[in-house]
């Protein structure tokens, strides 16, 4: 039992449970299909992005970029499969190679110039947001780029990055890629030396470096994956949309870092789950819905957010130190 409270996971799992036996007792749709469709539509869009940025905080770095990013990705897509008049299919492997080169730069940086990630990321931040406002209204004369379901190759594209399924149910494709990359985050914590590497450098990375862990190349890899990953998000919208803005992710990195925080990742690194993270998403996906839901006012779900930030943390500190006392 000790060894199960001190998963990172286990706070995230009761305050899910507690969020979701709320709402239902407020509204009885909550947790019927419907109802879950609605919730598991935000939560997958929150939950892929904070896997990655899970990994990434036990890796001890900060990728404050990660939300305008799938802002960005979905613009260099419309923009290609709009203005150039490219395929789809060619448009996406294009966008999702230059979401990588923008995650290598920023895990150059902070590797070579020894800055805080949270530095570095910042100035990406406001690079990628100015380059999204200047770039597309030169292009487009307005703020947003639509028309990406008369693009070549459109259909196929979105039948697996931005469809539905289950019907009349309509869940979203997204909840199945959430579940895909939640699998496959665990698997590379759980059963792979990098998973071992990755919790070396974010505990402590002179340590690491010493016994013979590529510190370096972990971190690099590490913001290279959360870049890619946050670029696929932004595919998945735009396609489901066929539209995107200028403004589209802009403050949603917080989201993907409150949901990492409330799965039990430390601040500090070398601790956290990709489990957790989707919890976290989850938590914030059936807050959001949830006060729909009740029929209250919406302005009041950030509110809630930060409670249940706090709370969250709360509980998986007091579990774990009760955990490692029963231990000792």
């Amino acid at each position: 039992m000790a060894r199960l409270l001190r998963r990172p996971e286990i706070g995230a799992l009761l305050a899910a449970v507690v969020v979701a036996l709320f709402f239902f007792t407020q509204n009885s749709l909550f947790l019927k299909l419907d109802g879950i469709s609605n919730w598991t539509d935000v939560a997958s869009t929150i939950g892929i992005p904070a896997v990655a940025v899970a990994l990434l905080m036990i890796g001890g770095e900060f990728d404050l970029s990660a939300g305008v990013m799938t802002g960005s990705a979905g613009l260099m897509l419309g923009i290609l499969a709009t203005e150039v008049g490219m395929n789809i299919w060619l448009a996406i492997l294009l966008t999702l190679i230059a979401a990588t080169t923008v995650g290598f730069i920023n895990g150059y940086m902070v590797m070579k110039t020894k800055l805080p990630s949270f530095i570095v990321t910042l100035a990406t931040f406001f690079i990628l947001q100015g380059v999204n406002l200047g770039v597309t209204k030169a292009i487009t004369n307005q703020v947003s780029v639509s028309g990406l379901d008369t693009a070549a190759g459109y259909d196929s594209a979105n039948k697996l990055f931005g469809g539905h399924f289950w019907s009349p149910h309509d869940f979203q494709v997204t909840v199945l890629w959430w579940i895909a990359i939640t699998a496959v985050g665990t698997w590379i914590l759980a059963r792979t030396r990098v998973g071992n590497w990755i919790f070396g450098v974010g505990g402590d990375a002179n340590a690491a470096r010493n016994v013979g862990v590529p510190v370096a190349r972990v971190k690099i890899g590490l913001f290279m994956a959360t870049s890619f990953v946050c670029a696929l998000t932004g595919i998945m919208i735009a396609l489901r949309l066929a539209s995107t803005q200028a403004g589209q992710g802009v403050g949603q990195e917080f989201q993907f870092i409150i949901a990492a925080v409330v799965g039990g990742c430390l601040l500090t690194g070398g601790y956290g789950s990709a489990v957790g993270a989707s919890l976290g998403a989850t938590i914030i996906g059936m807050a959001f819905i949830g006060i729909q839901f009740s029929g209250w006012n919406t302005d009041w779900r950030f509110l809630f957010l930060g409670v249940i930030l706090l709370a969250a943390v709360l509980v998986n500190n007091y579990i774990r130190k009760r955990a490692e006392g029963a231990r000792r």
